[in-house]
């Protein structure tokens, strides 16, 4: 049995039973958790980083993980700087967190910051040296977002915050390996981190290098039994082959709206599977999650939600719970919470038939002459067609109404229909939306398209024409 409140991750897995069976499994090596017993990934100069605000800039996910491993609860502070976000950010990030060291494989070391006094190598290697990590402080964890004026927000959690949803009982029979489409070093990522570190189980990590069927190729080479991503993730995996080479007993959807479409190709695919999906944002943690293989969560979960307090304003969600960030951190940074202790999450529900929906983003909303279109709830729509494997719905300026709805269609077919058969589907497509959609959120196009584009965060690229 772990800890149920472990002052770090060090401390945690010395309190399990058996580290030499569990695995951190990279694209580029694997290691077993054991080894850090009598070795260290930062060759012995985990000390020299005890108390400082440390940032962790390393290309490889498995890198990262093994020094966050080795400074939780040693740093006072950790900085995750996820290998997709511009290194011209990175002295705003260092002066906002007031960064005095950094764990890097070489991708920031040659950089350089006045502020900056260490530099750690740190190559996913494990030497045989001895290491203290006697657990000092409670290390802020802080995760990088998109801000509005193009500045990354820092937000601040602890590992308390950050596991606060996680059962720490360790699995009564079998071996759990995890595996997650996300990159540890954002929040979704970073939850099945820790997942799988503190019950007892090992994780297959993924990486930017691999494709989506080389990925689920070794997953299923570990023998994974849990997997997340988001519903992007999913759908991009489910295009590929590859997908049936895994038979996971638990499925995990985070991050973006998993509508009944989605939920249900997965439940075809994996029949033996749980499918589970779960609302959550980097500001307000864990709220819920869903397992009842439909697409919305039932009215009652927002008033008896244990250790989560919810409410609905203006159609918003709202979050108060343990498992939320603290603040934002940097100079003008907003204001996290409100004066009740209340996170705006930005995500718009509306209630039907004693269930909540989730309808879009507040600030995605596309104005169609004064008339309000969330992109999400027309995906949603044209997703349930048989021949459409995804969508994207935006906008285009229209000088008469100022914007007009178009979406792009990938469909289940590896081909493009032909002028004849494109045209049906369009018609039979438009015909979906027409009959459940009001007339200003019927596409005024749609186009059928090879591929939608998927950021690191796993969430499709929405921009507007």
């Amino acid at each position: 049995m772990l800890q149920d409140n472990p002052a770090s991750i060090w401390s945690a897995l010395g309190a399990a039973n058996d580290l030499s069976s569990r695995f951190l499994f990279g694209a580029e090596a694997d290691r077993a958790l054991g080894d850090l017993a009598e070795g260290s990934a930062l060759y012995g100069h985990a000390d020299e980083l005890r108390g400082r605000s440390v940032l962790i800039a390393t290309t490889s996910q498995l890198t990262a993980a093994l020094a966050l491993i080795e400074l939780d609860g040693v740093a006072r502070r950790v900085v995750l700087y996820p290998p997709d976000m511009p290194l011209g950010y990175l002295s705003y990030v260092i002066e906002s967190a007031g960064v005095d060291a950094i764990v890097s494989d070489g991708r920031t070391g040659e950089l350089g910051n006045r502020r900056v006094g260490r530099f750690i190598p740190c190559n996913g290697e494990i030497a045989l040296c001895s290491s203290d990590r006697t657990a000092q402080y409670r290390t802020e964890w802080i995760l990088l977002t998109s801000g509005t004026t193009g500045l990354p927000k820092l937000v601040v959690h602890t590992l308390l915050s950050l596991s606060g949803a996680i059962d720490r009982r360790s699995p009564e029979t079998g071996q759990v390996v995890w595996s997650t489409f996300y990159d540890i070093r954002r929040y979704g990522g970073l939850q099945i981190f820790l997942r799988a570190l503190l019950t007892g189980a090992s994780l297959v990590l993924s990486s930017a290098k691999e494709s989506t069927a080389d990925f689920l190729a070794r997953a299923n080479s570990h023998g994974i039994t849990h997997i997340s991503g988001t519903p992007s993730h999913w759908r991009r995996a489910l295009m590929s082959p590859a997908a049936h080479r895994i038979a996971p007993e638990y499925v995990r959807l985070s991050g973006e709206i998993a509508d009944q479409a989605i939920l249900n190709h997965l439940q075809c695919v994996y029949p033996q599977a749980q499918i589970v999906h779960a609302f959550a944002t980097t500001e307000a943690g864990l709220a819920f999650e869903v397992n009842d293989g439909v697409a919305g969560f039932p009215a009652s979960v927002i008033e008896n939600t244990s250790h989560v307090e919810m409410k609905v304003e203006d159609r918003t969600l709202w979050i108060r719970s343990t498992r939320t960030a603290s603040r934002y951190m940097g100079e003008d940074a907003p204001i996290l919470k409100g004066r009740d202790g209340f996170v705006d999450t930005g995500d718009m529900i509306e209630l039907r038939d004693d269930r909540y929906y989730f309808v879009g983003r507040r600030d995605g909303v596309i104005n169609v002459g004064g008339l309000k279109v969330h992109p999400e709830e027309v995906e949603a729509v044209i997703n349930r067609h048989p021949a459409v494997h995804m969508s994207l719905v935006q906008t285009k300026k229209n000088p008469v109404t100022g914007a007009l709805v178009v979406a792009d269609v990938v469909l289940k077919t590896s081909s493009q229909p032909d002028d004849h058969d494109g045209r049906g589907l369009q018609h039979d497509i438009l015909l979906l939306c027409r009959e459940v959609l009001s007339p200003h959120k019927v596409p005024a196009a749609i186009n059928f398209v090879p591929a939608l584009a998927v950021a690191e965060s796993g969430k499709l690229m929405r921009r507007n024409a």
